[in-house]
């Protein structure tokens, strides 16, 4: 295996694993945030998601000799920054263990097919742009913040999109963080910990509101917007991905890791696309070693969890605002256009979207879950009355 290791494997594992840190990283940030975890414990999130994504993609690549790539769900955590205001983190545990049974369950029964026809596709995506949404906007509100950086960012982000769209992110990164530093933005280096940063196990509670509020929507949004997206990324590539076996062993990272931070783990789309593709390797029978080098520098990150906590806690508010809303702007985009591309029962989707970014709470239970449960009656009510309302075929003429 490491006679076939190329320059290409370790280039594609690094921009991904780049990639995928410097894309979402920024939200996972607001997640402990929004929990109240001590710095011990933020730490410890970061070194369980490191260690979740690392191990699992490792794994996976080798046994099945596959370019599989794990990830974080990115839109689970700007989930999590909305429902966890003002939840104990012992009971964010307990709707993380939850959602990870859940993931476990679905691959072991192989439900997956039957789940994913359960939620129609434009009110999954709607579901998504409207959790998003707020990132997205936070790009554009930081210009009152800094403008002069933000405003460098946007412009980076626009040149990137031209000319080198994969590298978009990290360019678009490196080109705040060099201007922040000549511009003295960074707070004190002397605050960055470069420690190794230990695990530190949280022991769960469970709440039947913040399980409903909280785990179920994280489990469905994992599986609408990550897990699906990554099924299609492999079979373009021309792979015939295990979705099953992937699934069981993601849910049950997410069960070992929920203590220590591990929200929840599922397939990934854009960094396993850098893997899965020709730019990693010609032959496709060896690109697994991409994802494999992904595995082993995530888990070489992940124990660095303490540095990139003290990286953002002196990078400016801007910076990471900015880098948070551009990186997801597509997905933003994206998902608004398929949750409205079809004329028929647009409002359904329109409206889980309303109520998505509405952030309504009703019994403990945050907005995401009553924006499915309104959106599927919506569509469901609709659907039957167009049906009902459709003009009889006329009778032929013999």
């Amino acid at each position: 295996m490491l006679k076939s290791l190329k320059l290409s494997h370790l280039a594609a594992g690094a921009i991904a694993v780049l990639v995928g840190y410097t894309s979402s990283v920024a939200i996972i940030f607001q997640a402990i945030e929004a929990v109240g975890a001590t710095q011990a414990q933020a730490n410890s999130w970061l070194i369980a998601l490191g260690l979740g994504m690392g191990l699992t993609s490792l794994g996976l690549s080798l046994w099945f000799r596959m370019p599989i790539l794990t990830a974080w769900s990115t839109p689970g955590a700007a989930l999590l920054v909305v429902g966890l205001k003002d939840v104990p983190i012992e009971q964010a545990i307990g709707a993380f263990l939850f959602c990870g049974a859940l993931l476990t369950l679905t691959g072991l029964t192989g439900w997956f097919e039957r789940l994913s026809q359960l939620i129609p596709d434009r009110l999954a995506n709607a579901l998504l742009a409207g959790i998003l949404f707020q990132f997205g906007l936070s790009a554009f509100t930081a210009l009152n913040d800094d403008t002069t950086l933000v405003a460098l960012m946007g412009v980076s982000f626009l040149i990137g999109r031209l000319w080198f769209p994969r590298y978009n992110i990290p360019v678009v990164l490196l080109a705040g963080c060099l201007w922040a530093g000549l511009s003295g933005s960074f707070g004190d280096l002397q605050q960055l910990d470069l420690s190794l940063s230990l695990p530190v196990p949280v022991m769960p509670e469970f709440s039947v509101p913040v399980l409903i509020g909280v785990g179920l929507p994280l489990y469905f949004v994992t599986m609408c917007s990550q897990n699906m997206p990554g099924v299609v990324t492999l079979r373009s590539a021309g792979y015939k991905p295990p979705v099953s076996a992937s699934l069981t062993v993601t849910g049950i990272a997410s069960i070992l890791l929920a203590p220590f931070g591990g929200y929840a783990f599922n397939l990934a789309a854009i960094t396993a696309a850098i893997c899965a593709g020709p730019e990693a390797d010609d032959d496709p029978k060896t690109r697994y070693l991409a994802s494999a080098t992904a595995g082993v520098l995530y888990c070489c990150v992940g124990l660095g969890g303490a540095t990139v906590i003290s990286l953002f806690l002196i990078a400016p508010k801007a910076l990471v605002a900015t880098i948070a809303g551009l990186a997801l702007l597509s997905t933003i985009g994206n998902s608004l256009s398929h949750a409205l591309s079809n004329s028929q029962n647009r409002e359904a989707a329109l409206i889980t979207f309303m109520v998505t970014v509405s952030g309504i709470s009703f019994f403990g239970i945050g907005a995401a879950f009553w924006a499915l449960v309104i959106g599927l009656v919506v569509n469901q009510f609709l659907t039957n009355r167009t049906e009902t309302n459709a003009p009889a075929s006329a009778p032929q003429v013999r």
